[in-house]
């Protein structure tokens, strides 16, 4: 494992002083329950590292953003936050191959769920905060988050906008959107997904993102934006 903590250390670009902090937060309970081990794994780590990631989110936003009112920032803090986006923040630095997973997980492509992925993410985290301090952690999490930070229109903020366009279309008696992958690009770790929507075969509109849900979600919500514009123009 010693060698694989190096290469994690280097995608985390930060190198540990206790690396068994590291260890234990890649480590699934159904590995430990397979090997009979008492190591610890990543459940105690998450628990702080929500917490940590939770305050850290909030300076960020309150910085970035200071025209921003209570609501907005809160809105967006729980939206960075949110389980899915935190998967796609984990799978773009590619640290799923590390895990410590039971036969049982890994069969199940334990790897790729979102609740795993997002809470050895913030288990991460947390060992970054006990074994750096918070500089560290605070390092880490701006890089992950800011480009989203910067463009939460990227995260459809709030919003279900794949919801809100079907029932748009819903109440104008249309069929439903049609989408389709149009691009997929760049390295294995960190790919980028963009999306057309389809009504009556024509592309209305398009989005992309580090996941394909957040792709569909931009591209909902720009096929709503369009529609909309439309609409209002009487065309």
């Amino acid at each position: 494992m010693n060698s694989n903590v190096q290469q994690l250390e280097q995608l985390l670009e930060y190198t540990f002083s206790d690396q068994y902090l590291l260890v234990q937060a890649v480590t699934h309970p159904s590995y430990l329950h397979e090997i009979n081990g008492k190591t610890g794994d990543y459940q105690r780590l998450e628990f702080l590292g929500d917490a940590v990631l939770g305050m850290l989110l909030a300076e960020m936003l309150y910085v970035r953003h200071p025209d921003w009112d209570e609501g907005a920032l809160s809105q967006l803090r729980s939206r960075l936050a949110g389980q899915d986006v935190l998967a796609d923040r984990a799978r773009s630095l590619g640290i799923g191959s590390f895990f410590l997973l039971g036969r049982g997980e890994e069969s199940t492509a334990g790897r790729e769920k979102d609740s795993i992925l997002a809470d050895i993410l913030e288990a991460i985290i947390a060992s970054m905060y006990i074994d750096g301090g918070l500089q560290v952690a605070r390092a880490f999490v701006e890089r992950l988050f800011e480009e989203v930070a910067e463009k939460p229109e990227l995260l459809i903020l709030g919003r279900d906008s794949k919801s809100e366009l079907q029932e748009y279309l819903s109440s104008l008696d249309q069929l439903p959107p049609v989408y389709r992958l149009a691009e997929e690009s760049g390295p294995a770790h960190d790919r980028l997904f963009r999306f057309c929507i389809y009504i009556d075969d024509k592309c209305v509109g398009e989005g992309q993102g580090k996941s394909k849900k957040i792709a569909q979600q931009a591209a909902a919500a720009d096929t709503l934006k369009i529609l909309r514009k439309t609409a209002g123009q009487g065309v």
